[in-house]
């Protein structure tokens, strides 16, 4: 999806990561959601940059946009 966002089994047992980290998406964007700034999750992770952050939140968006049918929803229409 995006180069800077990695997925591989045997690395955070398959979780989305910032590529060549350890460090979930999901750390990045919960802090980000609990008030951290960018300078902040700068100042917490020497490895990342701004691009990394931003990448994060833009994969967590996409996550949020798929779309789904709730398994009810597709029964009830049959």
């Amino acid at each position: 999806m995006n180069e800077r966002i990695s997925i591989h089994p045997r690395i955070c047992h398959g979780q989305a990561c910032v590529t060549g980290t350890r460090i979930p998406v999901h750390q990045i964007v919960r802090m980000f959601a609990h008030g951290d700034s960018i300078d902040d999750l700068l100042r917490a992770y020497s490895s990342l940059t701004r691009e990394d952050i931003l990448a994060c939140l833009d994969y967590a968006a996409s996550l949020a946009e798929e779309q789904f049918t709730p398994l009810d929803d597709a029964l009830l229409a049959k």
